[in-house]
């Protein structure tokens, strides 16, 4: 009877989950008058010391409005599965920026599922990201030269009344 249970709890292996993810290039920028769209690339890896491949199985995201992530690219083009000691990168989602939106800084998270099964839905890894709306250029100049104008007004006018 014991060698039954030892056998039965034996097979139940315990897989470690480990899989780490870094972006390509965290922050990217856009012009917020034209809008946009960013695309983030991630690098995963499974390290040698996993038991068992490592299921990509899902995603969970966050981002303030008005940008829009479409995480389509993790499911087309993320495997399925990394084996112990495999790499892969891929694009894992876009940002989309409307045109307009207001200059500002723009931050997210993209958090990976999956694990030992197919149906496993753990945490592996979760990832902060920012989306930088600048200010069109050309918007800066015309900033600039009505600033320039504006102090050449007054000053013109300070040295007339002297």
């Amino acid at each position: 009877m014991t060698a039954l249970l030892a056998l039965g709890l034996s097979s139940a292996v315990a897989y470690a989950d480990t899989v780490s993810f870094t972006f390509t290039q965290v922050t990217q920028s856009v012009s917020g008058q034209n809008g946009g769209t960013l695309t983030y690339e991630v690098t995963a890896t499974a390290p040698n010391s996993n038991g068992a491949a490592v299921n990509l199985n899902g995603d969970s995201i966050n981002l303030g409005g008005p940008l829009t992530l479409n995480d389509t690219d993790f499911f087309l083009d993320a495997p399925f599965f990394l084996n112990p000691g495999d790499t892969d990168t891929f694009d894992v989602f876009t940002v989309t920026v409307p045109a307009g939106t207001t200059p500002g800084n723009y931050s997210g998270y993209f958090t990976f599922l999956g694990g030992a099964t197919g149906a496993s839905n753990d945490v592996l890894g979760t990832l902060n990201f920012a989306a930088v709306v600048t200010p069109e250029p050309s918007s800066l100049i015309l900033f600039g030269s009505g600033l320039a104008s504006a102090f050449a007004a007054l000053r013109k006018r300070r040295f007339d009344t002297i």
